[in-house]
C-alpha cells in the first residue's frame, strides 16, 4: 500500500464504483491477507488448485508484499489488479475486498478499513501468516496442495 496526504472518505467503498476511486482508495482496499500472493495449480478442465507456496516477495509474517512497487519487474507473473482485470480473474478468495465490493457486497467486519486495525485480518485468521512457505523453500508445487477455504 502506498502512503500519501489524502483522507480516505468514510465506507467510500460502498459509495464509488471500482472505476471511480483514487489510487489511494484502491490500494486500501487491499485487506493485507496474502491470498492472492499464493501459487495456484492449473488442472485438467482448467480446475484450480491452491497450494501454501508463496511468492518469493510475499513477506510471510507480515502477509505484504517485500518490494511492491518494482513487483511486477521482480516477478513478470504477479498479477496487477485492476478493475478490468477483475472480469477475468477466477482465482480471488471469496474474501478478497476487490470481488466484494465489485459484486457490491459489504466488507467483513475484520477488515482493516472496517475495523480501523490492520492486525485485524491476522487476529480474525483470514491471511496466510503463518500457514504458507516462500517458493525459495518449497520444492515442486503439487507437494504443497492444500484445501485453503477461499
Amino acid at each position: 500500500m502506498t502512503a500519501g496526504s489524502e483522507e480516505l472518505e468514510p465506507r467510500y467503498w460502498r459509495k464509488k464504483k471500482l472505476t471511480e476511486m483514487s489510487h489511494k482508495e484502491w490500494e486500501s482496499l487491499c485487506d493485507g491477507c496474502g491470498k492472492c500472493c499464493l501459487h495456484k495449480i492449473r488442472g485438467e478442465g482448467n480446475t484450480l488448485k491452491s497450494t501454501n507456496v508463496a511468492c518469493r516477495l510475499l513477506d510471510t509474517q507480515s502477509c505484504l508484499c517485500s518490494n511492491y512497487p518494482k513487483r511486477k519487474r521482480l516477478v513478470p507473473d504477479c498479477v496487477v489488479l485492476s478493475p478490468e482485470s477483475l472480469d477475468v480473474i477466477d482465482w480471488l478468495p471469496r474474501t478478497c475486498a476487490y470481488r466484494l465490493v465489485k459484486n457490491g457486497q459489504n466488507l467483513p467486519h475484520w477488515h482493516p478499513l472496517v475495523s480501523g486495525d490492520a492486525d485485524s485480518v491476522h487476529r480474525a485468521s483470514v491471511s496466510v501468516r503463518g500457514r504458507c512457505i516462500s517458493e525459495r523453500d518449497a520444492g515442486p508445487l503439487h507437494t504443497h496442495v492444500v484445501p485453503w477455504n477461499f
